[in-house]
């Protein structure tokens, strides 16, 4: 069986950080996998590359709408069985030449459900299958975006340790006695840094720490107190991950949320928005609060700080037994054959 992923690659978010976790599982069970990247080079799509484990090949894409590259990608894609492609970019090019698609659905993005929702719909009658990263997700695409029940389903991501380091991290101003409430994210608005940096003002003695780069970085670095570290991209998240009293995730939304599930594998308790997928994903393992609301953040944080509990535990025991590796790999490669059953696409 030839699979071949499509995605558009600027960076390593938690759909880059999905694909390096599932692709070796899917070699692994004797899948001959390769992956198609459409390069954004405006980003850094090389750090993605370095850590990939399976064949690729990749294409330029700095612009959006490309009928030049819509034709390289037709190309690429034609003598594989199954094409699976990941967001919106991937989704819209790889359609064009697949002989059987799958499409992964990431996040839910408003977007996806303004005037996109109609290209949505029809890319939907080209895919064998559509996954949906959670049950909340799955929910949007079929009453927000259209798309038709009995094509989408559920494949949780899956992950059994936190991210191994590639090096050391470099020096930081955080005291080693300080309580860290640590982030794990791109900086832009929907991942609600903002509201967490609020927050800080009704916290004492502790400094937020943000693991992640992104467009908002010159923003946030204008609101930030001297309390606040944006070190970037890290080589070592787990060692901030030792050092984190408490993950927060202030999202507005959320495809899935990886930086919380590393921090329930580590046993970090977890504070985090109750919008889309989070709910599914912390479950008991800790608490949830608006969304846009600091006080209600800051005063959650301040509760599990004065008494983590047992949220930790809860959190390493739901995280192995509903998000594994194995799990993921083993439902994703059953799409596919279910997907062979099929005729290839005209």
């Amino acid at each position: 069986m030839r699979v071949r992923h499509v995605h558009r690659i600027g960076g390593i978010g938690g759909s880059e950080r999905h694909l390096l976790t599932l692709l070796p599982a899917l070699a692994e069970r004797g899948v001959d996998v390769s992956f198609l990247g459409l390069d954004d080079p405006s980003r850094a799509p090389d750090p993605f590359y370095e850590a990939l484990a399976v064949p690729y090949e990749r294409l330029q894409a700095p612009r959006d709408v490309d009928p030049a590259l819509a034709r390289r990608v037709q190309r690429a894609v034609r003598d594989v069985d199954v094409v699976h492609t990941h967001l919106v970019h991937a989704d819209v090019y790889g359609a064009l030449g697949a002989r059987r698609l799958v499409s992964t659905k990431h996040n839910d993005d408003p977007f996806r459900a303004g005037a996109f929702r109609f290209v949505e719909r029809a890319l939907a009658r080209r895919a064998s299958r559509v996954i949906a990263i959670t049950h909340a997700l799955a929910r949007f695409q079929v009453e927000r975006v259209g798309l038709p029940r009995d094509k989408v389903e559920v494949i949780h991501y899956g992950l059994d340790d936190v991210p191994q380091a590639w090096g050391s991290n470099p020096p930081d101003p955080v005291p080693p006695d300080a309580r860290v409430l640590l982030a794990i994210c791109r900086l832009e608005p929907q991942k609600g840094v903002d509201v967490a940096i609020e927050a800080l003002r009704e916290i004492e003695n502790a400094w937020l720490v943000v693991l992640g780069e992104g467009p908002q970085r010159a923003e946030l670095e204008r609101l930030a107190t001297d309390r606040v570290y944006l070190p970037g991209r890290v080589p070592d998240v787990a060692a901030w991950l030792r050092r984190a009293s408490v993950l927060v995730h202030p999202v507005r939304w959320e495809g899935f949320g990886l930086g919380v599930l590393e921090a329930m594998l580590a046993a970090v308790p977890v504070v985090a928005t109750d919008v889309s997928s989070l709910p599914e994903l912390v479950g008991d393992a800790g608490i949830l609060v608006p969304a846009d609301d600091p006080s209600a953040l800051a005063a959650a944080v301040n509760r599990v700080l004065t008494d983590p509990a047992d949220y930790g535990e809860r959190g390493r025991a739901r995280a192995r037994a509903e998000f594994s590796v194995a799990k993921m790999a083993d439902r994703t490669l059953e799409v596919y054959r279910r997907g062979l059953a099929r005729p290839p696409l005209g």
